[in-house]
């Protein structure tokens, strides 16, 4: 059984190793509360701040420009763990495992309809006169109330912590009893990080991985560097530019994708607009999926193969074409374009993909075009017959035709061209076979940083 969140809290008080401080800006002292609540505190807690005012918190960590970020936290985590070990490590250093929890967090305010969100930290020895070891997070709060975001706030500081000290060596257990004692859709943890010592060799990816596989968020990303950041930070004013496939393995025509899709993107957009656009790679777990679960290696393949490229890897869950716009529009109110192919552009128009929503297909499309997203649509060559289609030349369903006109009218739906039809004529499983088989052509097919991943890849799919 899970335990609550009382029991986590008295379990770490009465635990004669743990000790440590806490340090809270931005909604309180909730996490804190939980093990004042409990009992034998004094066994846990050797100090508890909350510089509520912003000239306090300037005056005790430095100025900033951004309360509530990642600075800030790393800011405060280096202040309070300082001390901590300056005061009390020469006296019980020798069998104490010392932490610093902190976090800051903007909660719900009077008459304050924004994003609710905090940073949560908590530096810490594995054992007695260790190194740091600091793991980071990320946290949407989503309930409508203050009262109820304080207490969920509370219980996922709880959690961090208690996962800090007895489930850091399984990473899903971790991501997992991070929502311990909270219903579903009370909050989304969209980053976690593990650093320091013991992590050297650890790959933050996994944490991604993990965080979507497990439903703690629809979708993470991380940088070309293999870093992983938090959406908003990454994507805030800044049109986006979206390639969605299964990247496995990654090919040329990918790369031609994107090229040809953001030259005629980029240059629909403002000036101010045209240098600060970003492109995305996404990887969906759906593609990830190999019998009944997903292969971490698989993931690590194409990530590396992406980024290899100089590419942003976007991670998701989002099967929904109106889901993974609305996940965008939640973090950029600039223009997005979305890149997809002519399968996955006939895949729009099939009903299971609106079975959960009451206007159907229509209300599909009204909810993916209604922040002003854009489709590009990449051409598809019939091997079979030579024949090339191209939006233009794309047949929806019979009840959709003078819908998709509409769209294309309306340049909602805009083609790509494509200078080059040869490499419209291979898949990756095609480039799976030719490895099989020994044909050397499928080198031309797929980049070069790509070719360890291909072999393995076509190894795991013909094997």
């Amino acid at each position: 059984m899970i335990p609550t969140t009382y029991d986590k809290a008295q379990e770490l008080n009465l635990d004669p190793l743990v000790y440590g401080t806490f340090a809270e800006i931005g909604a309180g002292q909730e996490t804190a509360n939980y093990f004042f609540r409990a009992s034998g505190t004094a066994g846990l807690v050797a100090k508890t701040i909350s510089a509520y005012d912003m000239t306090m918190s300037d005056a005790i960590y430095g100025q900033t420009e951004r309360y509530v970020s990642a600075a800030r936290l790393a800011s405060m985590i280096e202040h309070e763990y300082t001390i901590l070990l300056d005061r009390l490590g020469s006296k019980r250093g020798q069998d104490t495992t010392f932490f610093s929890f902190c976090n800051t967090v903007r909660a719900r305010g009077w008459k304050d309809n924004g994003e609710c969100h905090g940073w949560l930290g908590i530096r810490f020895q594995m054992k007695p006169g260790d190194p740091p070891s600091d793991i980071v997070l990320h946290v949407r709060l989503l309930d409508g109330r203050t009262i109820d975001q304080m207490e969920a706030l509370g219980i996922i500081g709880v959690n961090l912590i208690h996962s800090a000290f007895r489930h850091r060596g399984h990473l899903k257990s971790f991501v997992e009893s991070l929502l311990d004692n909270l219903v579903a859709g009370r909050v989304e943890v969209d980053l976690l990080k593990f650093t320091g010592h013991g992590y050297g060799f650890f790959d933050n990816r996994l944490c991604a991985l993990q965080l979507v596989e497990s439903g703690l968020t629809d979708a993470t990303m991380f940088l070309p560097n293999g870093e992983v950041v938090q959406p908003a930070e990454a994507l805030h004013r800044h049109p986006v530019l979206l390639l969605r496939g299964s990247f496995d393995p990654v090919m040329n025509v990918h790369l031609k994708m994107l090229e040809q899709a953001r030259a005629g993107f980029v240059n629909s957009l403002e000036e101010a607009d045209r240098i600060a656009a970003i492109e995305l790679c996404e990887i969906s777990m759906h593609n990830l999926l190999r019998g009944r679960g997903v292969d971490p290696v698989d993931f690590l393949d194409r990530a590396d193969a992406l980024q290899a490229l100089g590419k942003t890897v976007l991670l998701s869950r989002c099967a929904e074409f109106h889901r993974i716009a609305a996940f965008l529009h939640r973090y950029t109110s600039r223009p997005v374009g979305i890149i997809l192919s002519i399968g996955l552009l006939n895949e729009l128009f099939k009903a299971k993909w609106s079975d959960n929503l009451a206007g159907g297909v229509l209300e599909s499309f009204g909810r993916l075009f209604k922040e002003g997203v854009t489709l590009h649509v990449f051409p598809w060559k019939n091997r079979r017959t030579g024949e090339l289609v191209t939006a233009a030349t794309f047949l929806p369903p019979a009840d959709s035709v003078h819908l998709y006109r509409h769209f294309l009218t309306n340049e909602r739906i805009l083609g790509i061209p494509c200078e080059d039809s040869e490499i419209l004529s291979y898949t990756g499983r095609d480039v799976c076979r030719m490895i099989e088989a020994g044909d050397p052509h499928w080198q031309e097919l797929v980049p070069e940083v790509a070719w360890t991943m291909a072999m393995r890849h076509a190894r795991l799919r013909l094997g």
